[in-house]
C-alpha cells in the first residue's frame, strides 16, 4: 500500500462540477491541483466494466501524460428498478453536451414505463470509485456509496449531475438542495461524518493513502 505526499497532483477530470468537489475535499491536505482539462490532456476511452476499472484507466492515463501523480473519480447512479443502470454509463445518459436535466428526464421516463412511482420502487445508490496513480504505473483504489431514493421533479440547484433527483436515506432534502459542506462533512477539524458517496470514498482515501 502506497501513500501520497502533498504536492503537485493532477485531478483526472474535464468535469467542472466534479473538479470543484474534489478540490474542496483536497483543500485541507496541502495539494497543488491541476485538472486534466487545464493541462489539455485527452479523455481516455472508458472501456472498463466497473467504476474501479474506469477510475484506474483515467488516473493512469493522466499520470503517464503529465508525469505526476493523478487522482480520478468514476462515479454514477445505480437504480435498482433499472438493474443498476445507468451505473458506469451515468454521464453518457447526459449526452456529449453533459445535459443532466435531459439525463434526469430520461431516467424518470424509464421509471414511469415500469410504473415505479412509490418510493420503495425508486431506490438507488450513488457510487464513487477513486483511484490514485503514480507515473510508474502503481495505483490504489477506494470505493464509497450512499443509499437513497429518487424524487420527481428534481429539487435544488446545488451540486451537479443527478444530485437534484437523489434523496439520501434518512434526509428530507436532495443533494441538489444541500451545500457542499453538508454533503462532504467529515473534513479536517470537524466531527461530521461524510455523507456523499464521493466524500465517503475520499475519507477512506485519506485514511489509507494520503500523508504520513
Amino acid at each position: 500500500m502506497r501513500r501520497l505526499q502533498p504536492g503537485r497532483l493532477v485531478v483526472a477530470t474535464h468535469n467542472a462540477g466534479k473538479l470543484r468537489e474534489i478540490d474542496d475535499l483536497l483543500g485541507p491536505y496541502g495539494f497543488d491541483t491541476v485538472s486534466a482539462g487545464e493541462l489539455g490532456l485527452p479523455e481516455p476511452e472508458e472501456t472498463g466494466q466497473t467504476f474501479e476499472e474506469n477510475a484506474i484507466l483515467k488516473a493512469r492515463a493522466a499520470a503517464e501524460a503529465a508525469e505526476l501523480p493523478a487522482l480520478s473519480d468514476d462515479s454514477g447512479l445505480a437504480v435498482d428498478a433499472l438493474d443498476g443502470a445507468p451505473g458506469i454509463h451515468s454521464a453518457r445518459w447526459a449526452g456529449p453536451d453533459r445535459d443532466f436535466a435531459r439525463a434526469m428526464r430520461n431516467l424518470e421516463e424509464e421509471l414511469q414505463k415500469l410504473g415505479a412511482i412509490a418510493p420503495e420502487r425508486r431506490t438507488a445508490r450513488f457510487v464513487s470509485a477513486l483511484a490514485i496513480a503514480w507515473p510508474d504505473g502503481h495505483v490504489e483504489t477506494v470505493r464509497g456509496e450512499i443509499e437513497g431514493t429518487l424524487v420527481w421533479p428534481p429539487r435544488g440547484e446545488q451540486g451537479f449531475g443527478y444530485d437534484p433527483m437523489f434523496l439520501p436515506e434518512g434526509h428530507a432534502r436532495t443533494f441538489g438542495e444541500m451545500s457542499a459542506e453538508e454533503k462532504h462533512g467529515g473534513r479536517a477539524g470537524t466531527d461530521t461524518p461524510p455523507l456523499s458517496h464521493r466524500a465517503r470514498a475520499f475519507a477512506l482515501l485519506v485514511e489509507a493513502h494520503i500523508g504520513e
